[in-house]
């Protein structure tokens, strides 16, 4: 182990360079370190610690970090950030200091950072299969916006796929000739995994009212129409989670919901429907069955219901 002679901002650009070469992370999730870093970088240079070397950055430091962070707010909501938003900034800073030890550069070891705890329990938010109905029947299919709209609530309770993920599919990946058969389609996931995702006859009659009403060229599947019209007209992410709030109060359904929902939604009824957990991994595209273990306390409390309802020596 040897000190080094480089700041720790200096370390930074090759950090990032190890988290794409050497730990193989997506775009996507480089994207989010890069800017949970960079908080980090804002806090050294708000206290004047620009110079502080890898060998220096104390506990006393890691703590003044922190009470940094629990003063940070959602620009979104004006609220304090949340335990596992957190978390995931004390990650980053985690894996920063892994890079320090893997490159025998002496630091303060990863283990001092310890993670917030949450509570077990996660609250998992999903609809009953009645407010999913009420949901996918709200959009106005009678002009294009709508059966856009329509289309997207359709594939995404069909095939549970995530938002990043619904908003990169190109309208070329849709074959909709028989609307008699599921139509199986690769995705390119977290992590750059490829994962095959099923679209129902239902999706496919949506998704085929309203390719057969676009007029443009435009490659994306899922289109904006405001704004110029020369550029892609892609939906961004922020737009499907719009999209989905507005059709989730226009549906009257009481749960605040947003494309994860969705997500959440699809996964439960696949599990009260008796599917392996393992099959729904593979559905989620979880790299790891802990991260699907989270809805197993729902089934297993409409298991417990229904027992006590009906099990005959239960009352």
């Amino acid at each position: 182990m040897k000190k080094s002679n480089k700041t720790i901002i200096d370390h930074l650009p090759e950090f990032f360079e190890y988290l794409d070469i050497e730990k193989g992370l997506s775009h996507n999730s480089q994207t989010t370190y890069t800017r949970q870093i960079n908080k980090f970088k804002q806090w050294l240079e708000n206290n004047n610690l620009e110079s502080l070397k890898p060998h220096e950055f104390t506990t006393d430091h890691l703590w003044q970090y922190r009470v940094f962070l629990s003063k940070q707010y959602n620009p979104n909501t004006k609220q304090p950030l949340k335990k596992r938003s957190l978390n995931y900034y004390l990650i980053s800073l985690r894996n920063l200091l892994n890079y320090f030890a893997d490159r025998d550069i002496i630091s303060l070891p990863a283990e001092k950072v310890k993670l917030i705890k949450e509570k077990e329990d996660k609250s998992i938010k999903f609809l009953s299969l009645k407010q999913i109905e009420k949901l996918l029947s709200s959009p106005d299919i009678s002009n294009e916006i709508g059966l856009r709209d329509k289309a997207i609530l359709e594939v995404l309770f069909s095939t549970g796929l995530r938002v990043a993920e619904l908003v990169s599919l190109n309208r070329d990946q849709i074959k909709a000739d028989n609307l008699d058969n599921e139509l199986e389609i690769n995705i390119v996931g977290k992590g750059g995994r490829i994962r095959p995702v099923y679209l129902s006859p239902r999706a496919l009659k949506a998704l085929k009212e309203y390719l057969d009403a676009r007029k443009d060229q435009d490659k994306a599947l899922f289109i904006s129409y405001k704004g110029p019209k020369k550029d892609s007209r892609r939906l961004t992410t922020r737009s499907i989670e719009n999209i989905v709030k507005k059709y989730i109060i226009k549906s009257g359904v009481s749960i605040p919901a947003t494309p994860h929902t969705l997500r959440h939604s699809f996964a439960t009824d696949l599990l009260t429907q008796g599917v392996d957990l393992r099959i729904v991994q593979e559905f989620l595209g979880h790299q790891n069955i802990a991260t699907t273990q989270i809805y197993t306390h729902l089934t297993s409390k409409k298991l417990k219901d229904i027992h006590k309802k009906y099990h005959s020596f239960g009352k």
